[in-house]
């Protein structure tokens, strides 16, 4: 979770929401990713999008069995079913997000019976520490 909120801090001082993300594979770092949607004017930037991306290029393939997806903050709808289709092993989570969250907060969709796959998701690993990733940014904006 550390690598994940150094990339969150990267993508706050970068002018993006503060959320950050790595995968992980053997126990090893495989790919990095941080929310870069105001860098790259796109909508699907999200840190867990770019990080599954650089994921299945440096496995090359897009199944991503064995991994496992740290991020700081509750995915999204979108993220949260890539993650199912990439066939992830684990997730865990920092941050709840109450208002767009599908990992248990809005929705559900990793534990999704009704869907292939399920990714089994551990929820609040240095909880404060990304929720005060987020406040601080959104702080300094309200200023």
């Amino acid at each position: 979770m550390e690598a994940a909120l150094a990339e969150a801090e990267a993508a706050a001082r970068a002018g993006d929401v503060p959320v950050g993300c790595v995968v992980a594979k053997d126990g090893a770092i495989i790919a990095r990713g941080r929310n870069r949607r105001e860098a790259l004017n796109d909508p699907t930037a999200h840190a867990e999008m770019l990080a599954l991306r650089e994921a299945a290029n440096a496995l090359g393939t897009w199944r991503l069995t064995g991994c496992t997806v740290v991020v700081t903050l509750e995915p999204c709808a979108m993220c949260a079913g890539a993650l199912v289709l990439a066939r992830v092993d684990r997730l865990v989570i920092g941050s709840a997000d109450p208002k767009a969250g599908a990992c248990g907060s809005l929705y559900d969709i990793p534990s999704d019976p009704r869907l292939n796959h399920r990714v089994p998701t551990v929820r609040g690993i240095l909880e404060v520490d990304c929720g005060n990733v987020l406040r601080r940014f959104f702080q300094a904006r309200r200023a």
